[in-house]
């Protein structure tokens, strides 16, 4: 009987060679180098964008400390986490509420969050707003929801855009690790897919997982590790998202971002590991692109790259974006394809510019925000808008 034959393919941005890797049978395996070159770029023009330095107008001389994320409801509204708590003593009096709303113009809707008293589906219960503020997203039915990065934010939090508490997956400081499917370990983002009502979880600084609820009542669904793997609790090697040609084969920490795409397939932001991987919605693993893995430390930020992704927002979802952490820049790919078409930005605290990048999203008429969490500089605290100026030519390789 003939042995079954799993094709992987990885494609590597750090060098100019796409790395095809035929798996045979356990423990075989070979590898066939092809030059990127030799593949056409099956998209010819690519967007441009121009930095808004004038975007968002922050009302009552409020300040932002670490802006940690951002999402866009179904009206281009823009919602903006920031963490109050990394501000220095003397600007804690300025500190703006952990949670704010703007227009796609930049003016103030409304700001709430923090810790209060629960209502709606759990009316006995006090939620636990996160200890530190790291993802929010705004679903398809308007519902925002709020992860957070501290020690115990071992949960997910569910709120109406007024800021009605309706839901909470998961209790502080209570997760048993990656085969627990009641808590979440340090939940770094979510992303609702509205064809299967279902809530993707990057689980994520803690554990090393993409775990699946159903987004009304936050049942457990599934969970899956890098290549659809089973979850694991022990550290993968530190040398193997550099020295193996696939990368390590557990996430490495954190497992930052996860988005879904129209056509259903999880792009998950695998940040200590330097890559984006590619799933079905089952998790069945598809395919893999590195993003700067040649980044060491220390001199770019110990090497920690893919930050978030967002689409395009054609119909097609044609373009990738990608937010590379270490190097400081937007990377523009083909999405199907997973090839590098363009990339923008360096490192810097001039408007365009970013320092430690974080999250990011796109609005309907394609225009992207950026937020960053660059400690201890104040000009980098921030969120910033890229307005689509139209497609170009892609450039040279």
């Amino acid at each position: 009987m003939r042995p079954t034959v799993t094709r992987t393919v990885t494609r590597a941005i750090t060098a100019s060679v796409v790395l095809a890797c035929v798996v045979i049978g356990p423990g075989q395996r070979v590898v066939e180098t092809v030059a990127a070159q030799s593949r056409p770029s099956a998209a010819r023009e690519v967007p441009k964008f121009q930095v808004d330095p004038a975007w968002p107008k922050i009302p009552n001389n409020w300040q932002f400390g670490q802006v940690a994320s951002v999402s866009i409801d179904a009206q281009d509204h823009v919602w903006v986490l920031q963490r109050p708590g990394t501000l220095p003593p003397e600007e804690k009096s300025r500190a703006a509420p952990p949670l704010l709303e703007f227009d796609a113009a930049g003016n103030f809707i409304q700001a709430w969050g923090g810790t209060g008293q629960g209502t709606g589906q759990q009316p006995a219960q006090q939620y636990e707003w996160p200890s530190s503020e790291h993802g929010v997203y705004v679903d398809p039915k308007g519902f925002v929801w709020i992860g957070g990065n501290g020690d115990n934010d071992n949960q997910i939090l569910k709120f109406t855009k007024a800021g009605k508490f309706v839901m909470q997956i998961g209790r502080a400081g209570q997760s048993k690790g990656n085969a627990d499917t009641q808590n979440l370990r340090q939940p770094a983002d979510t992303f609702v897919y509205a064809k299967t009502n279902e809530l993707f979880v990057a689980d994520g600084y803690g554990n090393r997982r993409v775990i699946v609820f159903d987004a009304d009542t936050g049942k457990f669904k599934r969970m899956w590790g890098a290549f659809g793997n089973v979850p694991s609790d022990a550290p993968p090697d530190p040398a193997l998202p550099d020295a193996d040609v696939q990368g390590a084969p557990q996430f490495v920490q954190p497992v930052h971002a996860a988005r879904v795409s129209n056509d259903g397939l999880v792009y998950v932001s695998d940040r200590g590991g330097k890559r984006v991987q590619v799933f079905t919605l089952d998790g069945k693993y598809v395919a893999q692109v590195f993003i700067g893995r040649e980044c060491k430390a220390p001199q770019c930020g110990n090497g920690t790259t893919a930050a978030s992704t967002a689409f395009s927002t054609d119909p097609e979802q044609r373009f990738l974006y990608v937010g590379n952490r270490s190097q400081s820049k937007v990377m523009v790919f083909d999405r199907k394809t997973l090839e590098l078409l363009d990339s923008f930005g360096q490192r810097g605290s001039a408007p365009g510019e970013f320092g430690t990048l974080h999250h990011m999203a796109a609005d309907s008429k394609g225009n992207l925000y950026v937020t960053e969490v660059t400690p201890l500089r104040p000009e980098n605290r921030r969120i910033q808008k890229f307005t689509l100026m139209g497609m170009a030519p892609a450039p040279p390789k």
